[in-house]
C-alpha cells in the first residue's frame, strides 16, 4: 500500500519513465516550489524583478512567480485599470525560461498566458492577451541552456523589456552568452564599468505601445 501511495504522489512529477531515462525530467512539487520562492519573497513581490529558469519545464516555478507578481500589481495598481494592465504585462515581461523539450516549452508559454488571462479576467479578444503571447514567445526559449543555443542551434537571444510609463515600453535584445559574462566580470577591472560599456544589445527597438506589441503576433 505504501508503494502504491508513493507512486501516486510521484505521478504528477513525471510524464513518463522514458522521459526520465532520456532527459532526467522530473518536475519539482508545488510545496517545494512555494518554499523556495518564499526564501526570495522580497524579489518575487517586485513587479520588475527578473527571473530566469534554465530548465523551466511546463512552468512549475515561472507560473507561481507570475502569480506573485500579479498579486503585487493588484495591491499597487488595483484602482487604476490602465496602470494595472500595463504593469501586469511588465511583470510577465520579467519572466524568462529555457526548456530543452519543445512540448514543455509550448506548455509553459500556454500556462503563463492562461494564468495571466485568468488573473486579469480578460476577454478572449483583448489585445493584452495577444501582447502576452508575443512576450512569452520571445521570453520562453526552446533550446539548450548549457550550450546557450536555441532549438535551431543559433545563439539564444533574450529581450530586455522596460516600462517607460504612459503606456510605452522599451525593448532591447541581448545574446544570452553575452549576458552570462556579467558574473564573470565580478571581481575584475570590468566591474568598474557601466553595463552599457561592456554589454551591447544586438537590437534596439523603438518605444512601443501595448497595441504595437500585440500586432507583432500578427506580423510574426
Amino acid at each position: 500500500m505504501q508503494e502504491v501511495k508513493l507512486q501516486e504522489e510521484l505521478r504528477p512529477l513525471v510524464k513518463s519513465r522514458q522521459r526520465v531515462a532520456d532527459h532526467g525530467e522530473v518536475f519539482t512539487p508545488n510545496w517545494l516550489v512555494e518554499d523556495m520562492l518564499n526564501m526570495v519573497e522580497h524579489e518575487t513581490g517586485r513587479i520588475d524583478s527578473r527571473f530566469l529558469e534554465p530548465a523551466c519545464g511546463s512552468g512549475n516555478f515561472l507560473v507561481p512567480i507570475l502569480e506573485r507578481k500579479l498579486h503585487a500589481v493588484d495591491k499597487k495598481y488595483g484602482r487604476s485599470p490602465f496602470e494595472r494592465r500595463h504593469h501586469a504585462l511588465l511583470g510577465l515581461m520579467c519572466i524568462y525560461g529555457i526548456e530543452l523539450l519543445p512540448d514543455n516549452a509550448a506548455e509553459c508559454r500556454d500556462n503563463l498566458v492562461s494564468t495571466f488571462t485568468q488573473a486579469l479576467k480578460l476577454l478572449v479578444d483583448d489585445e493584452l492577451i495577444a501582447a502576452a503571447r508575443v512576450v512569452v514567445a520571445a521570453n520562453i526559449v526552446q533550446g539548450d541552456a548549457l550550450a546557450l543555443t536555441d532549438g535551431d542551434g543559433a545563439a539564444i537571444v533574450f529581450p530586455e523589456w522596460a516600462y517607460l510609463g504612459r503606456g510605452k515600453y522599451q525593448r532591447r535584445d541581448f545574446r544570452f552568452d553575452s549576458l552570462t559574462q556579467r558574473s564573470a566580470a565580478a571581481g575584475t577591472l570590468f566591474e568598474r564599468f557601466e553595463e552599457h560599456e561592456i554589454f551591447t544589445p544586438v537590437r534596439n527597438w523603438p518605444a512601443m505601445t501595448l497595441a504595437q506589441i500585440a500586432q507583432g503576433l500578427q506580423r510574426g
